[in-house]
């Protein structure tokens, strides 16, 4: 056999364990577990870290004014350092909405070692315990808009699972070409990494959440040290996840049924910066994990099409049979997530197109970081960090 048929019927035989023995990640039924009301509703604190939002805002926080909640809940809003008007708009919306109380604050530029987000998280904490007796915080973004009982589902399910993190994908915008290419397929190699399944066993050692809707019991966040134990996290939510684990900490992440996201991304460049800038970082800033990646990447997702076109145009069986195989099995392995998103299902077989964009992207991302340009985003770039001891 041809060294291309070779690693294509390996390519398949990663398909077949993908399918079966990777947490059933294609799986989209991870959903907000079992949700009995507690007989009393604890309070809550929302903060949402804000930089130049004035774009998403009226799409968003409206959202979480109005929550439907049975407790107490108090939204702060940490203006970090907007220039488009970010907080006098979220003050302005309070007043014409009404709502939730609302608090708008600025924690003045990150402090020495500290990314800008979690620095306003770490401000909002600090707020919200001088002023609450919350005992969970939701750590939600600024572009993520809730359904009126989104708060009430997931204190709920906290509750009834004596879960201390509980965390949704939010259902990201799909609406433009490059939107449909790139967008749900965000969402499931995200689970290929981090099966849902496999997060939500108690004690797994795969952990991970969705930085856009967290709900964190604040004992667990104080045992946990966050966030100034995880302050130079570029991935802040896995991290976040990892750290609360790590102190005894159950932990819970699936799909979101009531939660999405409102920020556009209708360009290429646009998504290409939201991946790259974070895709180094997840490889550990390690040529080697990156170079593992890319060969990964190739062999899994782009040999199967490859090995189709080279069959017919050489006439062999074996090599375009097993090429046909594997690139079913992953287009079938892709059809919940566009079922989840709505979208039509032909989008499936261009999966490879869209993993060679990712590793492009992959790519740029070590390249950006050893220009001193890595992990920038909305005029800032953070360096690699340090080493813990």
């Amino acid at each position: 056999m041809s060294a291309l048929t070779w690693i294509t019927v390996g390519s398949l035989a990663a398909w077949v364990w993908l399918l079966l023995g990777q947490g059933f990640f294609w799986r989209t039924d991870v959903r907000l577990p079992g949700r009995t009301p507690p007989a009393q509703w604890p309070s809550v604190a929302i903060v949402v870290p804000a930089r130049d939002e004035a774009e998403v805002l009226p799409s968003s926080l409206p959202s979480l004014l109005a929550q439907d909640y049975p407790g107490r809940a108090e939204v702060f809003l940490v203006d970090d350092g907007s220039s488009d008007g970010t907080g006098d708009l979220a003050r302005a919306l309070a007043a014409e909405h009404g709502g939730l109380p609302l608090t708008v604050d600025s924690p003045g530029e990150p402090g020495p070692g500290w990314t800008g987000k979690l620095w306003a998280v770490r401000h909002g904490m600090a707020l919200a315990r001088a002023r609450t007796d919350a005992e969970y915080l939701l750590l939600t973004d600024a572009d993520i808009a809730h359904a009126p009982d989104s708060l009430r589902e997931l204190v709920s399910a906290a509750r009834s699972g004596g879960l201390d993190l509980v965390s949704q994908m939010a259902r990201l915008r799909v609406a433009t070409v490059w939107e449909r290419l790139i967008v749900p397929a965000f969402v499931y190699f995200f689970a290929q990494l981090y099966p849902f399944r496999w997060i939500n066993r108690p004690g797994a050692r795969t952990t991970a959440a969705a930085g856009g809707c967290v709900l964190l019991r604040r004992e667990a966040a104080e045992r946990a040290g966050v966030p100034d134990s995880i302050r130079q996290a570029v991935i802040d939510d896995v991290t976040l996840a990892r750290a609360v684990r790590r102190t005894g900490g159950r932990i819970w992440l699936g799909l979101a049924d009531r939660v999405d996201s409102v920020r556009p991304y209708p360009r290429l460049g646009q998504l290409w910066r939201m991946v790259s800038r974070s895709a180094y970082a997840q490889l550990r800033h390690n040529l080697l994990l990156l170079a593992g990646t890319v060969a990964g990447l190739a062999v899994v997702y782009l040999a199967p099409p490859v090995a189709v076109v080279a069959g017919a145009l050489t006439g062999e069986t074996l090599l375009p049979a097993a090429g046909a195989a594997a690139w079913a099995v992953m287009a079938g392995t892709y059809v919940p997530m566009l079922r989840y998103y709505r979208q039509p299902l032909v989008l499936a077989p261009l999966l490879p197109f869209t993993a060679l964009l990712y590793l492009l992207m992959t790519v740029d991302s070590a390249v950006q970081h050893y220009r001193g340009r890595g992990a920038a985003w909305k005029g800032r770039t953070y360096a690699r960090p340090e080493a813990t001891p």
